[in-house]
């Protein structure tokens, strides 16, 4: 026995196991430095955004700091905490794929315990561009509010809660929606980030705009007077409450933010339990009946012509509701596109021919049509033997898109014209924007068939590597061609309204035939192009 024991010799500690947070740090580090070193591409981008965002955090930190002895300090920075915490909130939504360690059922297969592993996640999203920005406009709130020493010390406190319940709030979110977001529906919501970013800039405009001319900062005392109890921006008001004596109120305060920040932990470490234990049926539900589709596809085919050109406008149209990188496009030139005419309307600073931005928006969808494509152009190509189908397939195609563009482009233009009052120039404004879509179907269906380039399923890029000059000579140069060709109907539109004899509404015929000859005209020039160089199209738009 004792032989044996001597043989065998003594026993080694065994090494002691590296906590679950510090390697999900270190993965979190490998997985952005092995990103980086995929493409230069990739680190000039990633680069180039640091920067960026460093120095619109340093701008925003000087800005709060010279905010400091303000009476309305507060204001700004109460507010300026509840837009950061939406804002953090959302953008797992729009962007699920912009973080690989907001996807933890990658470690469903580890033995990891909930409560470690929400621990590890949290202090993980710490690492990152969002949160040091956050970081910044945190600290310069701090600084723009607090006065005296308990305040700073207050204010150590309500940062840490402040950035902790941003994180986990996004973490929150992510994770209960995860398996709508990994969904092929669920991606399908980041073609909202557009309208998102389109709507949110514009209403940031509005609001200072509107601050400028209401008394300043003091107009936004009712809604800071809400705000300093709802948490994250409790906490900041908690700084503010210390500053002017009241400790009881901004200890409560602070209990406040910490109270949720508590139950957002809670509720993410029981949604990552179940999340990581229950199978996967997100994709149960949204399963169709192929009698249902059929039915849907039927009623659809009722409404459109006989023959090739209502199965080319019915096919477009599937690309407009069903392919992601097409709805994006969609979304976003029909929120803008009514976005700019009615924001700059209400500022009182818009004119009615801003109306005519809408035409020019939903105009560029006819640009690239057989990148949308991709390699399935082959079974397009296949069905092209002459000239005559190549034009009967651009038609098509810009009957689908006609669908769509001549009624919101009236639209817009309606409620343009009824929000500056201007009825009388309703007809030339209609007639200008249906010759500006002419023109843009027109140069659209020439360069499709001129400049095709592909654009990739996977990703947010929407042109294939090596082909982004093909993509600004086709939107680019169709653009400022569309303009020109539009330069009789604007030529004659100015010689209308000078000479005063009130013929103005004659630019509604005249407008809507001139656009009808150029899209016309364009189809035609492009499909002998179209049917001679097939192969060289299929190759473009397959890149891919």
């Amino acid at each position: 026995m004792s032989t044996d024991a001597a043989a065998t010799g003594p026993t080694t500690p065994a090494a002691p196991t590296a906590s679950v947070t510090s390697v999900v740090v270190r993965l979190k580090l490998a997985l952005l430095r092995n990103g980086l070193r995929q493409s230069s591409g990739r680190r000039a981008a990633y680069v180039a955004s640091l920067v960026v965002v460093l120095l619109f955090a340093a701008l925003q930190l000087i800005g709060l700091i010279a905010l400091r002895g303000n009476t309305h300090a507060m204001n700004v920075t109460v507010l300026l905490t509840a837009v950061l915490a939406l804002g953090w909130a959302v953008m797992p939504l729009f962007f699920p794929g912009g973080d690989e360690t907001l996807d933890p059922t990658r470690l469903v297969m580890l033995p990891l315990r909930p409560r470690p592993l929400v621990r590890a996640l949290l202090v993980a999203s710490l690492v990152g561009i969002g949160p040091l920005f956050t970081l910044c406009l945190l600290v310069g709130s701090v600084v723009a509010t607090a006065r005296g020493a308990a305040a700073y010390v207050t204010g150590v406190a309500a940062l840490v809660l402040a950035l902790l319940v941003c994180v986990a709030l996004a973490r929150a979110v992510a994770t209960a929606n995860l398996r709508l977001l990994t969904s092929r529906k669920g991606r399908d919501l980041a073609v909202l980030s557009g309208l998102v970013i389109a709507v949110g800039a514009q209403v940031v405009n509005f609001g200072a705009q509107k601050l400028g001319t209401s008394g300043g900062l003091s107009a936004l005392d009712p809604v800071a007077d809400v705000l300093r109890w709802v948490p994250p921006a409790s906490a900041l008001g908690a700084v503010d409450s210390v500053s002017e004596g009241s400790y009881a109120v901004g200890a409560a305060q602070l209990a406040l933010s910490a109270l949720v920040l508590a139950a957002l932990l809670s509720y993410w470490q029981r949604a990552l339990t179940r999340l990581m234990t229950s199978p996967d049926g997100s994709t149960l539900g949204a399963a169709e009946s192929a009698r249902d589709k059929a039915g849907r596809s039927a009623g659809l085919r009722r409404l459109l012509p006989a023959g090739r050109t209502g199965t080319v406008m019915e096919r477009s149209l599937q690309y407009v509701w069903r392919d992601p990188k097409t709805k994006a496009a969609w979304v976003t030139s029909l929120a803008i596109g009514l976005i700019v005419p009615l924001f700059n309307a209400l500022q009182g600073t818009g004119s009615i021919y801003f109306a005519c931005f809408a035409a020019g928006m939903l105009g560029i969808q006819m640009y690239n049509q057989f990148g949308q494509d991709t390699s399935a152009f082959w079974m397009v190509a296949m069905t092209i033997s002459s000239t005559r189908d190549a034009y009967v397939e651009l038609r098509g195609r810009a009957l689908a898109l006609l669908l769509i563009t001549l009624p919101y482009a009236t639209l817009v233009t309606v409620l343009t014209t009824a929000l500056l009052g201007g009825w009388p120039a309703l007809p030339e404004v209609l007639g200008l924007s249906f010759a500006l879509l002419g023109a843009m179907l027109a140069t659209g269906a020439w360069s499709s068939a001129r400049f095709p380039y592909s654009i990739p399923q996977d990703g947010y890029k929407n042109v294939a590597p090596g082909q982004a000059g093909l993509a600004w000579i086709s939107i680019f140069g169709g653009m400022v061609s569309a303009a020109l060709l539009c330069a009789p109907v604007i030529a004659l539109t100015i010689w209308l309204n000078v000479s005063a004899d009130g013929k103005t509404w004659l630019l509604l015929p005249l407008g809507t035939a001139y656009g009808t000859l150029l899209t016309l005209t364009g189809l035609h020039l492009a499909a002998p192009r179209t049917a001679r160089h097939l192969p060289e199209i299929l190759t473009a738009v397959s890149r891919g």
